[in-house]
């Protein structure tokens, strides 16, 4: 079996390499190890962050990849200990207008664009009616221009002949399988999300105990190239944190069909629509992946496990104690005060930027299942099913600053009726380890010199880039992907 270029990984950076390389003519395999395509491209909340695009135009927003460069830094300036990227920045803001451009063409509809501060423009573009339409659209495409894709196949190693890489051996129903490539091979097989042993390596094994929103991100291409003396830059940097849990059945936006000439309706009406039915449609699906403010902590709601029990300091920036807890995951308690409060702007319980922000009534609203109501603490206990004395003297403990992990300045619980959100879990969102690369997507083997005819797109292929701010990471991914489909189909074959 063979192929001239082949690409390991089906998420939205898998499909835009095969892609980029049929479209220069390659023959193209592409290897996923699930039953489907979709990785996390497809689990993501879906906003990609583009100038240039259809949509700015349309609204009339003049933009430019410069200004868009110029921005990047604004996010990542938090992280000022850590060397940035600049040149794989340059790559992405100067060619995710083109990938924009080509998603439309191929089928997507985007809402937008949707200010994301600090951009100094409205950039930020949302697909409809959900990030799965990403797939739905390349994959067709993928097809359409003769890319073979094939599904419950892992890659487990790289083949390498005088130096270079040769092709992939994988393993497909329990049998092991080879494919040459003529030109090249693509890794575009995600981040390590869900791999507690890299997790523990370059994390803690706090974040290794950590669900991953992708559960099956681990990290192979990372691993493959390693054992060809590949590098990973900021192997310890991930994004993640406390978020509700899914609903059982998904909001019934969430199941519409990715049809381009229904979305196009969809979006025509949402640009003249009154406001709040605009904010009713994305709410939603919203309230489905969202994170709940800090807020809620500082003014004195408090995180609490299955047992009614207070296991750490509500206010950092991640409590990675609430994987420990039982079935990893909690629940946020708050007063009458916390109640009433958070029931308007500014005080949200969630927020997507430049889509909407979530209140206590949405939440009752849209998802009933994540809302429990009680006049007093007994009720809550018997709500949550836990021991009505443990959680009043937590509560009590609490209210006397007392701990670890104390209250410190924040207000005390008080009075009923309390209002109790979750379940809450952990969950890591992506890993920004990537391997090294240089600006034509190669991977850097020993002493920096790239392996031939290897690249890395992606999550996979990071470099270094930080991708801070939303729609970073699927805007690399899906022009990372197609830009090292292209270098890839332009190598001459292998004698």
């Amino acid at each position: 079996m063979n192929a001239d270029v082949v690409v390991v990984g089906g998420g939205g950076t898998g499909v835009a390499a095969a892609i980029g390389a049929a479209s220069q003519g390659a023959h193209v395999v592409l290897l996923e190890k699930n039953a489907a395509l979709g990785g996390t491209t497809a689990r993501s909340i879906g906003s990609i962050s583009a100038t240039q695009t259809a949509d700015q135009k349309r609204v009339g927003i003049f933009d430019t990849p410069d200004e868009h460069f110029e921005d990047m830094e604004k996010f990542s300036k938090h992280h000022a200990d850590r060397p940035d990227n600049a040149e794989l920045a340059r790559i992405l803001c100067d060619h995710v207008p083109e990938s924009v451009r080509l998603l439309n063409e191929w089928g997507a509809v985007f809402l937008g664009p949707m200010d994301e501060p600090p951009h100094r423009k409205p950039r930020m573009h949302q697909i409809m009616p959900n990030s799965a339409a990403y797939i739905f659209h390349a994959e067709k495409h993928a097809r359409k221009i003769g890319v073979a894709i094939v599904t419950g196949a892992r890659a487990q190693k790289l083949l390498t002949s005088q130096g270079e890489v040769t092709g992939v051996e994988f393993e497909r129903n329990g049998r092991i399988e080879v494919l040459e490539a003529r030109r090249g091979v693509i890794l575009a097989s995600g981040d390590y999300a869900a791999d507690p042993g890299f997790k523990a390596q370059f994390v803690s094994e706090a974040v290794a105990a950590t669900e991953a929103v992708n559960p099956t991100n681990t990290g192979d291409g990372h691993r493959m190239a390693l054992e060809l003396g590949a590098r990973i830059i900021n192997p310890d940097m991930y994004g993640g944190g406390m978020r509700f849990v899914r609903p059982a059945k998904p909001a019934w936006q969430s199941r519409l069909p990715p049809s381009a000439w229904l979305m196009r309706g969809c979006n025509l009406v949402m640009q003249h629509a009154p406001r709040s039915l605009v904010r009713h449609f994305v709410m939603s699906f919203m309230t489905t992946v969202m994170v709940p403010e800090r807020k809620l902590f500082h003014n004195g709601a408090i995180l609490i496990n299955a047992r009614g029990e207070r296991f750490a300091d509500e206010t950092q920036r991640m409590v990675f104690e609430l994987a420990l807890q039982p079935k990893g995951m909690g629940y946020v308690l708050g007063d009458a005060r916390v109640a009433k409060k958070f029931t308007q702007w500014p005080d949200y319980v969630s927020t997507a930027p430049g889509v909407a922000f979530a209140y206590l009534q949405d939440y009752e609203r849209t998802r009933p299942d994540l809302v429990r109501r009680g006049d007093t603490l007994d009720d809550v206990a018997r709500e949550l099913g836990m021991d009505a004395a443990v959680l009043k003297q937590t509560v009590a403990t609490y209210n006397a600053g007392e701990g670890p992990p104390g209250r410190g300045e924040r207000p005390p619980l008080g009075d009923g009726p309390y209002v109790v959100l979750g379940p809450v879990k952990n969950y890591i969102n992506y890993t920004d380890g990537g391997l090294a690369i240089n600006t034509s997507l190669q991977v850097l083997g020993k002493g920096d010199v790239p392996i031939p005819r290897l690249y890395a797109a992606g999550a996979t292929g990071q470099g270094g880039l930080l991708l801070k701010g939303h729609g970073n990471h699927i805007g690399w991914g899906f022009t990372s992907g197609r830009l090292a489909g292209q270098y890839a189909a332009a190598l001459a074959p292998r004698a």
